[in-house]
């Protein structure tokens, strides 16, 4: 029933926002967006922005078949390419400035998936075999510079020499690995096998898929660790929901586009019980709550986790329908979103986040995470999904 209405927000909402952002004398997309809504045009440009936005356009142009969405998509694809590639050392930089010069030269796991990941998908919309080199180009420089022997390491200097990982470390703790990078790894691979069906990335995929069940997946407590040391080795007491419910769909979907039955086999109970229990656990008052450490729930609701939240309960009826709650859930929490989360000035888009009496929290319309990756998604998935997303409660 809400498919139609998600369809409409996406054309005439997201979209226009996000081509209004388009940098036609340096490149790539305006990089900061302030809460009040004005736009810095010399902000550093985060390259995994730049990656999303080129992944957001592909998908659009995929999705919609409009053409002038694929060259919004050729337009991040130029900038990614030209300025945000190290051409001595390869690899993805952090960020660059507004005109296209290194800002942070630091290579990052979670960066280069974005780029594959994004490139994959550009690839498919424009079938430009130079984006799909690179994609390749960067899948063999994180199986050759990024792991060791446990699995993947993340943060790197310029030159891939090891350092501490800030970038992808949170709640006071310092990690090695994270359940986010790995995530998007997966992610990654996952788009760049469903183009290319290369067998060397799906043996990837299997052996990240193993990673999730036998480490990451915290069987007694049925949610995934987040932060880990190098064995992995989890660090702190922390359910991040958002998370679970993303990985839950993302992983159905990856063992979709594989095609292994003994992987699908392996992960498909563990995706529903992450489902069923962030159903039970963190569902509260029409959305989702965004984690708890120690037992201490933060109740604000975060744009990404919202629209995570509305693919993930549409997947997990899709997969069992005999569970219409999951349907009824993913469209209210869709009707929470069109209240609360998308904020209806005039040039703007989503709040960052909201508190827990509904009331928007100041933070930034636009900067480097905050991007049309997972609303534009949420709103992919929906239209792909719609003949579920359409039925009556």
């Amino acid at each position: 029933m809400f498919a139609e209405e998600i369809r409409q927000h996406l054309t005439k909402d997201i979209i226009p926002f996000w081509e209004g952002l388009k940098d036609s004398e340096y490149g790539g997309y305006y990089g900061y967006l302030d809460y009040d809504l004005t736009l810095d045009r010399k902000a550093v440009k985060g390259c995994i922005l730049n990656s999303r936005i080129l992944w957001f356009f592909s998908n659009a142009y995929l999705t919609l078949g409009e053409k002038e969405l694929l060259a919004y998509a050729e337009h991040a694809y130029r900038f990614l390419k030209d300025r945000c590639v190290d051409p001595v050392n390869g690899g993805i930089y952090w960020s660059v400035t507004f005109d296209g010069q290194i800002h942070e030269g630091i290579k990052h796991t979670y960066n280069q998936a974005f780029a594959i990941y994004a490139l994959s998908s550009y690839y498919d919309a424009s079938k430009d075999e130079e984006a799909l080199a690179l994609a390749k180009e960067l899948f063999h420089l994180i199986e050759e510079k990024c792991t060791d022997e446990y699995g993947y390491l993340e943060a790197f200097d310029e030159c891939f020499r090891p350092i501490d990982n800030e970038k992808l470390s949170e709640n006071g703790v310092m990690a090695e690995k994270t359940m986010n990078t790995l995530l998007h790894v997966f992610e990654a691979y996952t788009e760049l096998y469903r183009v290319t069906g290369d067998g060397q990335v799906g043996d990837r995929i299997r052996s990240i898929l193993d990673v999730f069940a036998d480490r990451v997946y915290n069987r007694e407590l049925g949610r995934q660790e987040v932060f880990f040391d190098r064995t992995w080795h989890t660090l702190i007491d922390l359910y991040s929901y958002g998370h679970d419910i993303e990985t839950a769909w993302l992983i159905d979907r990856g063992c979709e586009v594989l095609g292994d039955e003994n992987y699908t086999n392996k992960l498909q109970p563990i995706t529903r019980e992450i489902t069923a229990n962030i159903y039970d656990r963190a569902y509260i008052d029409h959305s989702l709550v965004n984690e708890a450490e120690n037992g201490v729930v933060d109740t604000t609701r975060v744009w990404w986790v919202q629209a995570e939240t509305v693919v993930g309960f549409l997947n997990g009826y899709e997969k069992h329908p005999e569970d219409r709650d999951y349907l009824k859930a993913a469209e209210d929490v869709w009707n929470y979103i069109k209240t609360y989360m998308i904020d209806r000035r005039q040039g703007s888009e989503w709040y960052w986040s909201v508190d827990a009496a509904h009331q928007p929290i100041k933070k930034p319309i636009v900067e480097p995470w905050k991007c049309p990756y997972h609303n534009g998604r949420m709103c992919f998935e929906v239209i792909r999904r719609s003949k579920y997303a359409s039925q009556q409660i």
